[in-house]
């Protein structure tokens, strides 16, 4: 990965805590917009280990959206 995922992971958190919930297609194009080094399966993992971390929990809408937003902790 050519981006510094502490980078993204900030990133992230940052825009979730601006905007709340975002769908994860979104988020992706902010995250893109700053760091456009990252491609989307690396924002995936990252997103990923971030849940498994519980900073942020991703969930299915209808129409197979998803969804990011950040654990209240």
């Amino acid at each position: 990965m050519s981006v510094n995922e502490r980078l993204v992971t900030t990133t992230v958190v940052d825009a979730l805590g601006r905007n709340g919930a975002l769908y994860v297609d979104d988020l992706y194009k902010s995250v893109h917009n700053m760091h456009s080094g990252i491609e989307e399966g690396a924002f995936e993992e990252i997103l990923m280990i971030m849940e498994l971390q519980t900073l942020i929990m991703v969930y299915t809408m209808p129409r197979g959206k998803r969804k990011a937003e950040l654990t209240k902790g």
